[in-house]
């Protein structure tokens, strides 16, 4: 059986705190979280454990995320020698979403339409969090960023199931109208 792992991360720093969008690197990881096909189980790091999960990233047979290449891949380069792009197979939601429609959709957009459910939390609260643990070492604000974190890799996840299984995904525009958007997601591998 091929392992698909489903990636995504939260910073320590927001773009804003490094200098923009372009630094990165320097952001730091609170926390980052898979979900591996192969274990069936979800595996959750905290920047200590960055290491075991480029491991895990690098030798996936497929990774699949929402702007992980250019984000998340990003934040993680200042952990490793390896460009992560170029030694794993990836599914960039974002980035395949991005080049069929022209123009990039949150991930709050399309799963809300397709699946009906959406993310919990925002990017904001979880540097909130972060800075909250920072300051008070409360150990449930660690938990909070990774249940957000979790959940978000659930909704990528469920989103590329959906469009792998039905051949497309939906979101609304900005007209308020729900758009159909035509992917090739096959599982079949």
């Amino acid at each position: 059986m091929k392992n698909i792992v489903y990636f995504d991360l939260e910073t320590r720093l927001s773009a804003a705190q490094v200098g923009g969008w372009h630094e990165a690197s320097k952001m730091g990881m609170s926390v980052g979280v898979t979900y591996s096909t192969r274990d069936k189980a979800y595996h959750i790091y905290t920047q200590d454990q960055v290491e075991a999960l480029i491991e895990e990233l690098r030798t996936a047979d497929l990774v699949v995320g929402y702007n992980h290449i250019g984000f998340d891949y990003q934040v993680l380069q200042a952990f490793t020698f390896w460009t992560l792009a170029d030694v794993s197979n990836n599914l960039d939601i974002c980035t395949d979403l991005t080049s069929r429609i022209g123009h990039r959709l949150k991930l709050d957009s399309v799963a809300s339409v397709t699946l009906g459910n959406s993310k919990t939390a925002e990017g904001l609260d979880a540097l909130k969090w972060w800075a909250e643990y920072e300051k008070t070492g409360d150990p449930q604000k660690m938990l909070d960023i990774a249940r957000y974190c979790c959940f978000d890799v659930k909704v990528t996840m469920e989103v590329h199931k959906f469009g792998a299984l039905n051949g497309y995904v939906n979101y609304v525009d900005k007209k308020g109208e729900t758009v159909r958007v035509d992917v090739d997601w096959r599982l079949d591998w």
